[in-house]
């Protein structure tokens, strides 16, 4: 029997997140800077960028599988990006007298700037993408880094509330404007955390992709909403959010307007998934109650994992949003999926031969007791519920 399904409030206008001061970097990208108060730097001046750069490199090249119809793009210059640097080296810390960064400020809350060695871009426009064996296209798009704050030694979960709903209004905000730009067909923020899955600085950071094309993940849910509406005449997001609450025992927490819970099929030893209530495409769309609860939520859910062991677990934190132009984009909920390969103490998760080449999962814990995990977790989180 289906679980009943929970009241879906009316549409609601979502409120516009605060306003960055916008700067300019020496090669000529363009920087974006939030503030946690930002009424008291109505007159804050981005400062110049001293540096002497290159000139931003060519777009990169699409180039389409045709056993998968997926595309890859290829970013040579990527090669040469900063990897893990050392500490007063990093370029995410603020400028000083003696060195210039990425961001030439001496102080910031949180910062927004084009990535120096995107995977999209530089530059969007309209473009028709083809399918011909062969064919190859520029990959336009844009790639933005979003720095959380001046702290090199921070991580998220060391974030004050305050920062943490600067954030999210920063994603929102640059989720609105990268959504009405040209060529641009979906937009995706996440964070990689830990040196075990790939990140190349220390400082905490995520990034904020805009795709030239719907990306594959998105296109299954896509057509798995499509089929579901046809077969049941609902959504699929709000009956799988129905159907988590009536099971009970992989929720991890629910707040006014968000729900946290392990995925009946989850994949990973560690995956969350954070669902709002109303159905809302994404980021932008969510009003100012629901992004202060959101920023509550995430902070607290980012401490909860960090309390799973005595050592920071590395994780990706990946923001699902509905694709700009689908005709089917309306049956995509904003949610976020939050993963981590860690499935003991000291062991890890590798994707080998059945999850890598096949795309077919084995769980190495139960859904049931990584959500009972987390609730203990998040009962020696302060601010938390008992």
């Amino acid at each position: 029997m289906s679980s009943p399904q929970t009241h879906i409030p009316p549409p609601v206008e979502a409120e516009v997140p605060r306003r960055p001061a916008r700067g300019q970097l020496a090669d000529g990208r363009e920087i974006l800077y939030f503030f946690d108060a930002p009424l008291d730097h109505g007159d804050f001046e981005p400062p110049g960028d001293p540096r002497h750069l290159p000139s931003r490199p060519p777009a990169a090249e699409l180039r389409r599988d045709p056993l998968t119809g997926e595309w890859v793009s290829f970013a040579a210059h990527r090669q040469t990006r900063t990897h893990l640097p050392p500490a007063d080296e990093c370029p995410l810390c603020p400028s000083g007298d003696h060195r210039a960064t990425e961001i030439p400020a001496g102080d910031y809350d949180v910062v927004v700037f084009e990535n120096r060695f995107p995977s999209f871009g530089p530059g969007q426009r309209d473009q028709v993408l083809g399918d011909g064996l062969g064919d190859t296209f520029p990959a336009h798009g844009r790639c933005e880094v979003i720095a959380f704050g001046a702290v090199h030694g921070d991580s998220f979960g060391d974030l004050p509330l305050e920062r943490a709903r600067t954030v999210v209004d920063a994603w929102a905000q640059r989720t609105a404007e990268l959504s009405v730009l040209p060529g641009v067909e979906q937009v995706f923020a996440f964070e990689n955390r830990g040196a075990q899955i790939g990140v190349t600085l220390h400082h905490p950071h995520g990034q904020i992709y805009s795709y030239p094309y719907v990306t594959p993940r998105t296109l299954t849910q896509l057509e798995q909403a499509r089929t579901h509406r046809a077969r049941t005449g609902r959504n699929l997001m709000q009956d799988v959010l129905d159907f988590e609450l009536a099971a009970v025992t992989r929720i991890v927490e629910r707040s006014e307007h968000f729900t946290v819970f392990v995925p009946f099929a989850a994949r990973m030893p560690i995956e969350v998934h954070v669902v709002p209530h109303r159905h809302v495409a994404d980021l932008a769309g969510l009003t100012a109650a629901e992004r202060a609860d959101l920023a509550e939520v995430y902070l607290r859910l980012i401490r909860g994992v960090d309390a799973l062991y005595p050592t920071p677990t590395p994780y990706i934190a990946a923001w699902f949003q509905a694709p700009v132009h689908h005709p089917d984009a309306g049956e995509l909920r904003l949610h976020l999926q939050l993963t981590s390969p860690r499935r003991a103490e000291d062991k890890l998760k590798y994707l080998a031969g059945s999850e890598a080449a096949m795309g077919a999962f084995i769980g190495d814990v139960t859904p049931e007791s990584t959500a009972a995990r987390l609730r203990a977790a998040l009962r020696l989180v302060k601010g938390s519920p008992a």
